[in-house]
């Protein structure tokens, strides 16, 4: 057996198609119709994927996303009826490496189970092979980054970023001062198969400022050069 995929889903038709198409490609499923069981067997053994309805009926999906992301770098879908921009945006700030819109074609979810996988491999290879841990100083504000831990610190006080926001920062501290193009930062973070929302990466920016928001830190040194990309600066 291939890599193993959780299915949390109440509706039994999509769990029963979704699980024979899987298993058809090699892939291991094991499948829950409610968060609860899920998040019982979750805390025991990780997958490596998760594909998440977000309509269950005991659990809010974007609590289990949030959830996920908090403890783990699993790779989550989240496959929804909802298709509001507010729903799709929630739950890629949250941390969601794809969103599907139900109803949906199953060669392109099957085109997206295998992206979203060969993207959290090659960062896992990426991460195994080079560690920066470095200080840098912003006119009175301290910051520490150590990639390893998965872990920055604005003067004394960690900085909760999901794994993407933590790539996004670190391809711009790696660049500081210069600007990295948007084009690029997709590339690194999400893949070169990415085929969804650029605006994906703003929603992520959005968010980190909003995170690394210590003494005005996001709003005065992470700058956007509007139509080309974005750069951290150590100077304001």
């Amino acid at each position: 057996m291939g890599k193993e995929i959780y299915i949390i889903d109440d509706e039994e038709n999509i769990l029963e198609i979704l699980e024979y198409n899987l298993v058809r490609n090699d892939y291991k499923v094991r499948s829950f119709r409610n968060g609860k069981s899920f998040m019982e067997y979750f805390n025991i053994e990780k997958p490596d994927l998760v594909v998440l309805d977000l309509m269950l009926p005991d659990l809010d999906g974007f609590d289990i996303c949030r959830e996920i992301k908090r403890k783990t770098n699993v790779p989550v879908i989240i496959l929804s009826a909802k298709s509001e921009e507010f729903d799709k945006v929630l739950g890629l700030e949250l941390g969601a490496d794809d969103y599907i819109v139900k109803p949906f074609g199953l060669r392109e979810f099957m085109a997206r189970v295998k992206n979203v996988l060969k993207r959290a491999n090659n960062q896992s290879y990426e991460n195994a092979g080079k560690t920066l841990k470095e200080k840098f100083a912003f006119e009175g504000i301290e910051l520490n980054i150590d990639e390893s831990k998965h872990e920055i610190l604005l003067d004394t006080g960690r900085v909760n970023l999901n794994p993407k926001e933590f790539q996004i920062v670190s391809l711009l501290l790696r660049n500081i001062n210069n600007l990295v193009p948007r084009m690029e930062l997709i590339k690194e973070v999400w893949g070169d198969d990415y085929f969804g929302d650029t605006r994906t990466l703003d929603v992520h920016v959005r968010r980190i400022r909003e995170k690394m928001s210590h003494k005005g830190f996001g709003k005065k040194f992470i700058k956007t050069v509007h139509g080309y990309g974005y750069k951290i600066t150590d100077h304001i």
